[in-house]
């Protein structure tokens, strides 16, 4: 009977497929997930070697990973953005110039910032093949429009998600770990900015690769099981002024 058991849970696991919103796999397969709101749809585009398919979810001797379902609050609230589809781009000139073309559409920026937001974006889809990153932040008083560079600028970005200084730290260590996509943060100006907060630990330690935060966490047995969340992502930021710590204001462009 504790046989028959043993095999009917472990069967369980080997069929249990793990949420993922993204993976790249040894062999070079690279898997994204897409949502479709028209459809109400969430899904797999799975590409090696330059062809690509579409997957409900995916499955091999190592992994088993299903999409996060379009039910998900963070899907249904905008918090985080996923693409929807995969479309080919005819040259990386003209990809940058519809960048642009679009930025222009929705504010009236410098020419040469600009030209940094663009390429800002490119880098937020490939940050992964980098050590270290930069961090793009536009500071200026209410009414400047610094929400509006956050979004249009933001929603071009790899997996952006969307907070503001009023979040708390906990589900921000979880959506950088669990997406590693861009984090577009507003209104983040703290009482204290220097080097011992917090969310400041976070900008500090996530522009160079290796450097997770540990969380002290206990497993379901209540044993003490520390855990590193990966806070390395590009991170686009929005201050009335500059942060106390002087540290900070190197990472940020």
């Amino acid at each position: 009977m504790l046989t028959k058991l043993s095999k009917t849970i472990e069967d369980k696991k080997k069929n249990y497929a793990k949420s993922t919103a993204s993976a790249l796999l040894k062999n070079g397969t690279l898997i994204e997930m897409l949502y479709q709101p028209d459809n109400h749809k969430t899904m797999y585009c799975v590409a090696r070697d330059g062809k690509w398919h579409y997957a409900d979810f995916y499955k091999s001797d190592t992994l088993n990973i299903a999409p996060y379902k379009p039910e998900n609050n963070l899907i249904q609230n905008k918090i985080v953005l996923l693409p929807s589809d995969v479309e080919e781009y005819s040259s990386e000139a003209e990809l940058i110039a519809d960048i642009q073309s679009y930025i222009h559409k929705y504010m009236d920026i410098p020419e040469l910032f600009e030209k940094v937001s663009s390429y800002y974006i490119l880098l937020s889809w490939v940050y992964d093949r980098f050590s270290e990153l930069p961090y793009l932040r536009v500071q200026g008083d209410y009414g400047t429009g610094k929400t509006r560079f956050l979004l249009t600028i933001g929603s071009l970005c790899y997996k952006p998600i969307f907070a503001n200084g009023a979040s708390t730290i906990s589900p921000l260590f979880r959506l950088l770990n669990d997406f590693r996509g861009t984090l577009i943060i507003d209104e983040s100006d703290f009482r204290f900015s220097d080097e011992k907060t917090e969310f400041v630990k976070i900008l500090n330690n996530g522009n160079a690769r290796g450097f997770p935060v540990l969380r002290s966490e206990t497993n379901y047995t209540r044993e003490f099981n520390p855990r590193a969340f990966v806070v390395f992502v590009p991170k686009l930021v929005a201050t009335r002024g500059p942060f106390q710590d002087p540290a900070l204001e190197k990472a940020v462009f």
